[in-house]
């Protein structure tokens, strides 16, 4: 019933992707099951050397034999005022005192893997290549394409997407306003760049000619029939699989996850220095009045380091970083394959009550 072209060129039961989120809940077993119920499942490797990345691919050819992407950050290093770095760990310190960990020394570099990743990317053939902050260098894309590796990027306007098509990718994640996590914004701020999931993908389905995936707020099968006719080719769901058992998500993380509502999460640039959705904290509500600038990502992100890690240490979600879409509401707990099935499950379901004569619908 959902067959489309990009589930045919990917050779997907379901036109339902699991977002690639980095950072620990896209465990092999997350990847794995995702794409052996049927959909895409996505390893976010952003933050992995390439040994684990390695690790964690082969782990996945272990759990199933099916199609599963790998999704990788385009970065840049920032050109970040020392100044405005010094200043940040400075007042960083104090939550370093609260915690009870060493004060953190100040980081003035920071090293991305990018290039050995893309390279360990094409030695293991993976099925499907995708990023998310701007664009790779041309032969990047192109090294993919001819292995036969397809390829994805993330957009959160038409013009956006309009580059990724001119740089020669196989089809566009469409990010909307309500996702979860870091903004894939490159072109504008991310402050001109927040238009919803629901305006934001039959606008590039209209302007581009490539396959749409539309993410952002879609939790179940009602988001997945609604995407679908606004002319995407599947869906990308993060949120939903946050508190699944197969998720690498801290146990406090999952617990907010299922007990938050849609009006619990705010963008912030406060962990990272780049632009994400997450559950309101302490520590986002506490930066907010942090006088000077917010060193950009990656810089912010690792200065947090310590900070995040502690605090899950110490099951204090208050300085924890707790990504999460505006859809969480209709978070679960339920396995990662009982997703899939409940999503498809409903969507046949909703599917078959619109085809019925008006008075037989509802």
């Amino acid at each position: 019933m959902f067959e489309t072209g990009l589930t045919r060129t990917l050779e997907l039961r379901y036109p339902l992707f699991q977002a690639p989120m980095a950072g620990g809940p896209t465990t092999p077993d997350l990847v794995a099951s995702v794409s052996n119920a049927g959909g895409l499942g996505n390893l976010g490797a952003g933050y992995l050397t390439p040994e684990q990345t390695r690790t964690a691919i082969r782990m996945i050819r272990e759990r199933t034999d099916k199609p599963f992407g790998v999704n990788l950050f385009v970065l840049e290093q920032p050109d970040e005022a020392e100044e405005s770095i010094v200043q940040m760990t400075a007042y960083l310190n104090k939550y370093c005192d609260l915690l009870g960990i060493p004060q953190n020394p100040s980081i003035l570099k920071f090293s991305e893997y990018f290039d050995e990743q893309v390279q360990l990317l094409l030695e293991e053939k993976i099925p499907v290549f995708s990023f998310t902050f701007g664009i790779p260098p041309q032969h990047v894309i192109q090294d993919m394409k001819q292995q036969g590796i397809f390829v994805m990027g993330t957009a959160t306007t038409v013009e956006e997407a309009k580059h990724l098509e001119a740089a020669g990718v196989n089809a566009i994640v469409a990010q909307g306003y309500e996702a979860g996590g870091h903004r894939g914004t490159f072109l504008k701020s991310a402050s001109e760049s927040m238009i919803g999931t629901m305006a934001l993908v039959p606008q590039i389905v209209d302007h581009v000619g490539l396959p749409v995936i539309a993410s952002g707020g879609i939790m179940d099968g009602r988001g997945l029939v609604a995407s679908l006719a606004l002319g995407a080719s599947a869906v990308q769901m993060g949120t939903a699989f946050l508190a699944c058992p197969e998720s690498g998500a801290h146990p406090i993380y999952k617990q907010k996850i299922l007990s938050s509502s849609e009006d619990s999460t705010e963008i912030t640039h406060a962990y990272s220095g780049k632009a994400a959705r997450g559950i309101r904290t302490k520590f986002m509500s506490d930066m907010d009045q942090y006088p000077g600038t917010i060193p950009a990502y990656p810089i912010q992100n690792a200065l947090t380091q310590t900070i995040r890690r502690a605090a899950a240490k110490a099951n204090n979600p208050e300085y924890m970083s707790l990504w999460a879409g505006q859809g969480l509401r209709l978070a679960n707990g339920q396995s990662a394959a009982e997703i899939v099935k409940q999503t498809i499950g409903q969507a046949e379901v909703l599917v078959k009550k619109l085809s019925l004569c008006p008075e037989e619908r509802f």
